[in-house]
């Protein structure tokens, strides 16, 4: 290889920053661009077999937590300072 032919820092261009760069890696460690990734504990991921059954899983804890909180609401007993405002 000849000397001309090998690149330094000193010989880039000033709008050609290097330290901006991000470093993309190959394999099972490579990051998947535009999605979340959430690690999960090793005894979690056991019971989990893939990334749609952890989804399914909490999709529907949270509508049971949502179904829970709406009839806790509607179940709520009025106040007895609620009804005395009113003269019969």
């Amino acid at each position: 290889m000849s000397e001309k032919s090998k690149v330094s820092c000193c010989s880039l261009r000033s709008e050609y920053d290097l330290k901006s760069l991000k470093v993309r890696k190959f394999g099972v460690e490579r990051k998947s661009f535009g999605k979340t990734t959430i690690p999960l504990e090793p005894d979690v991921a056991e019971v989990f077999p893939n990334a749609d059954a952890v989804n399914e899983a909490l999709i529907f804890l949270i509508r049971i937590v949502q179904e829970k909180q709406v009839s806790a609401l509607t179940k709520q007993p009025r106040s007895s300072s609620e009804g005395a405002d009113k003269s019969p």
